[in-house]
This record gives C-alpha cells, sequence and structure tokens, in this order.
C-alpha cells in the first residue's frame, strides 16, 4: 500500500513538516524539489500549493492532504474531512478571509461594492459571496497574491486571508467584512476512505497529528517533594488536573509529575519551589493523546 499524500507548498511548508515531525514523520525535500522524501515506505508525499489540493484530491489524483478550510470551500470540493488541525504559519490561531477596502472611502459593506472591481485569488467564493448578498454587476478579478498594493490603483476592494491583520493596516486597508474563517483541514477523497487498509493508515496519521497539535502547547513538569511539604506543593498545582504522586525509594519524599499549558509555568514553577519542591525538571512534549 501507497498512501498519495499532498502537502501545501509555501507559507505552510516549514509549519507542515514541523508537525509531521512531532507527530513521527520526517519529511525532507530538496529546495528545488516537489517530491519529499519521508522514512515511512507506505507514504509517497507531493508538495502542491494549498489552492490546488482539494481539486487533485477531489478528483482522485492524490488519496489525501492538509490544505485551508478557505481552499475547500472555493473549489466547492466534494472530499471526506478527518480533521481539523488548528495551526498556522505563524501562530495556532484561524486565518479569516476578508473583504478589504481603503481606509477613507464611503464602503462599508458588499452592497457598496456594487458594479465595482474586486481582486482576489479567491474567485469562486468571492462570487458566491456576493450573489448571496444579491450584489449585481460585481467584477470579481483573478490576482496573483499581492492584492493589498493594487488598490485603489486597480481595483476598489479586495478579498483576501489575514492572519494577524497587520498587512492590511501596513497598506491602509480596513476590514469590510469576513467571508469565513479557515483552519487547516486533513481530507481525504472517498476512494481512499473506502478502501480499509488506506484508512488505516490515513486514521493512524490523524491520531498522531492531533496528538503533536495538543502537545504544542503543554510541558511536563516533574519535581522531588518531601512529605512534609506533599500537601503544599499539591495545592499549588492547577485544580483540574490530578499530578502522579509517587513514593521515592527509601521513604526519601515523593516524586510529583504533572502536565501544564506551557504559559502557566512561568508562574507556577517559583510558587512550586517557594512551597518546598526540588529537583524542578520542565521538558517539552511531542504528543499528547486524549
Amino acid at each position: 500500500m501507497t498512501l498519495k499524500l499532498g502537502l501545501p507548498k509555501g507559507s505552510l511548508q516549514d509549519a507542515t513538516f514541523k508537525l509531521f515531525a512531532n507527530a513521527g514523520w520526517d519529511f525532507r525535500v530538496d529546495s528545488r524539489s516537489y517530491q519529499p522524501v519521508v522514512d515511512d515506505p507506505e507514504i509517497s508525499a507531493l508538495l502542491i500549493r494549498p489552492q490546488e489540493i482539494p481539486r487533485y484530491i477531489e478528483d482522485g489524483i492524490i488519496d489525501a492532504g492538509l490544505t485551508g478550510k478557505d481552499w475547500i470551500e472555493d473549489n466547492a470540493a466534494d472530499v471526506h474531512e478527518i480533521c481539523e488541525l488548528t495551526y498556522s504559519k505563524a501562530t495556532r490561531n484561524a486565518i479569516r478571509v476578508v473583504l478589504a477596502a481603503p481606509n477613507g472611502t464611503e464602503i462599508e459593506g458588499p452592497k457598496d461594492l456594487a458594479g465595482k472591481r474586486i481582486a482576489t485569488e479567491y474567485v469562486r467564493l468571492t462570487e458566491r459571496y456576493f450573489a448571496q448578498h444579491n450584489v449585481p454587476d460585481v467584477k470579481v478579478e483573478f490576482s496573483w497574491g499581492a492584492c493589498e498594493v493594487k488598490v485603489p490603483a486597480l481595483a476598489d476592494a479586495i478579498v483576501v486571508n489575514t492572519e494577524t491583520g497587520s498587512s492590511l493596516r501596513a497598506h491602509n486597508l480596513k476590514i469590510v467584512d469576513t467571508l469565513l474563517t479557515s483552519t487547516t483541514r486533513f481530507i481525504a477523497n472517498h476512494s481512499a476512505w473506502a478502501d480499509p487498509v488506506k484508512r488505516a493508515k490515513i486514521e493512524d496519521m490523524s491520531l498522531l497529528l492531533l496528538g503533536a497539535l495538543n502537545a504544542d502547547a503543554l510541558v511536563g513538569l516533574k519535581m522531588n517533594v518531601s512529605t512534609d511539604s506533599l500537601n503544599e506543593v499539591v495545592a499549588q498545582l492547577p485544580a483540574l488536573k490530578r499530578p502522579t504522586v509517587s513514593p521515592l525509594f527509601g521513604d526519601a519524599g515523593f516524586a510529583v509529575e504533572i502536565i501544564i499549558e506551557e504559559k502557566t509555568a512561568r508562574d507556577l514553577i517559583p510558587r512550586l519551589k517557594r512551597a518546598g519542591a526540588e529537583g524542578i525538571v520542565e521538558y517539552p512534549l511531542n504528543k499528547v493523546i486524549y
């Protein structure tokens, strides 16, 4: 069995390779190649623009892949969605596909763009959006990226994706409306999903990818605690987490271990030290399977 896997080329590539590495797959690719090598003989991978992955999966050219919900919607692709993977190139936040126009204009909604020109990579999604709002005579033009520089000279407004909004602000643009919120999705074609062997491989991959994402914001803490300090140390730990407490050899106290959110560790560790914990070790996690 060989699973044909499509991985997003471009801004998500490095984050995707890191996610797979934490899940247990080591993908490597030459800068001029579109065919990564991976340490799994059951996987054959291709780097493809995420805009095209839904179409290739729907057509059965590749079995499964990772792409954004925005591109699934833009292609209106009939695919099987396996899981949501909430990561992006800069943060773990979802991206938004937005309608944006220059600051200082009277464009406040889709109806203000009747008869106007829109530049976007999301041509089909944008056309459906204006049709749903009954806005006539909108000219939607495909743009090869860099839409922000096209207004107001070449277009009246744009439809783009944004993660932080910094590029829009830098180009003096305002968000008029949000068409959809998008995250990365692991998808497969219906034929591959109906194949028991390929489905098992895809489900195993989904489990480990989700485990890697779960672990991304977590760390483990372990420490030694004397018998006299145990209750005070445990009282400092997050109320909803149950620590593992094990006796040390020779009745020398206890070993305490817990998994917490990484952002809480910097405040928690000093409190644990003051409460009597010793030998505190913070360590990263690769996978957490719920």
